[in-house]
């Protein structure tokens, strides 16, 4: 865990963040006082193909035309 303070990480935050990336937690301190920690917020899942093939249902009307009342408001 490395420390730096408010100053360098504004000056070097790309830097900081490919270190955040390697797994490394940096604290930012404010006149010697921490004041917060960057870590990752985790890993990236792959992405599935077909992860939602079941969440999903698409009705037989779905290509049907909508009704006059969609386009005028009324109900």
């Amino acid at each position: 865990m490395s420390t730096v303070s408010v100053r360098e990480a504004k000056t070097h935050l790309s830097r900081l963040l490919m270190q955040v990336e390697a797994g490394e937690e940096v604290v930012i301190t404010r006149a010697g006082e921490p004041v917060a920690r960057l870590v990752a917020i985790g890993p990236k899942r792959p992405r599935q193909a077909g992860r939602l093939k079941h969440a999903i249902e698409i009705g037989e009307d779905c290509e049907a035309p909508l009704p006059d009342s969609f386009w005028t408001g009324e109900d």
